[in-house]
């Protein structure tokens, strides 16, 4: 006897996660009568972080649906803007990230990041704890149950991943509000105030600074600053045309 089997269709957005042959049009695929819906999407290399509507014969189902033979399943992407509900927006980075990282922070987005690998399970635990977004390009991370909250970072581009997840979260920037090395809040400081942190020509040159309160570091606009200005020049650009 054959074993039952589904007709399955993935959106064009999520091809980079399927088979090279599955890539195009509809395809069929076996299934056990068992699993569910969103484990058979998953067996094709999709996380479901990346799914938005799974439509069955063309009405939406949820991933715990049992497919049953015959049907025609396709498999869209998750809707932009994405919201995330229950929680003030905030992120949380692998070691893979960290120019993204800096970035995020760089427009005050509340970025928390690991500089070393501390691994998936101690990961997605403190995604759920603190309620963060986890951003990564690690598929087997991002089909972690505990997850609070997940998306797949496309690109192996600073520039274009940055992009991107402005795309499709749209956080609220509050540009240079944020240590890019710890993620600390800024407030303004006296030349006094970080004196020790500056250079005899830095001390000379400059007379603007704040202070990250969590770290102490200290900022001014100094050799890499319109480069940076750039950077927050874009974003915000960005979010104007998207608004």
């Amino acid at each position: 006897m054959n074993a039952p089997e589904i007709l399955v269709e993935v959106a064009p957005e999520l091809a980079v996660f399927v088979p090279h042959a599955r890539r195009t049009g509809t395809h069929p695929l076996a299934v056990d009568g068992v699993s569910t819906l969103g484990h058979v999407v998953e067996s094709l290399g999709v996380p479901l972080t990346e799914v938005g509507a799974l439509l069955v014969d063309g009405h939406e189902a949820p991933v715990s649906h049992i497919p049953s033979n015959g049907e025609s399943v396709a498999v869209r992407p998750v809707a932009r803007p994405q919201q995330v509900p229950g929680a003030p927006l905030r992120f949380l980075l692998d070691v893979h990230l960290g120019t993204l990282a800096r970035r995020l922070r760089l427009l005050g987005v509340d970025t928390a990041y690991e500089s070393t690998d501390i691994g998936d399970p101690a990961l997605a635990a403190r995604s759920a704890a603190e309620q963060r977004v986890m951003l990564s390009r690690d598929r087997g991370l991002l089909r972690r149950r505990e997850l609070w909250a997940g998306a797949f970072v496309y690109s192996t581009r600073p520039e274009d991943q940055l992009r991107d997840i402005l795309d499709r979260f749209r956080p609220d920037l509050r540009p240079w509000s944020r240590c890019t090395a710890c993620n600390g809040l800024l407030h303004a400081a006296t030349k006094d105030e970080v004196a020790d942190q500056l250079e005899h020509g830095t001390h000379r040159s400059y007379d603007v600074f704040a202070r990250c309160e969590s770290c102490g570091r200290a900022y001014w606009k100094g050799a890499h600053h319109e480069q940076l200005e750039a950077i927050v020049e874009d974003a915000l650009s960005m979010r104007a045309q998207g608004n």
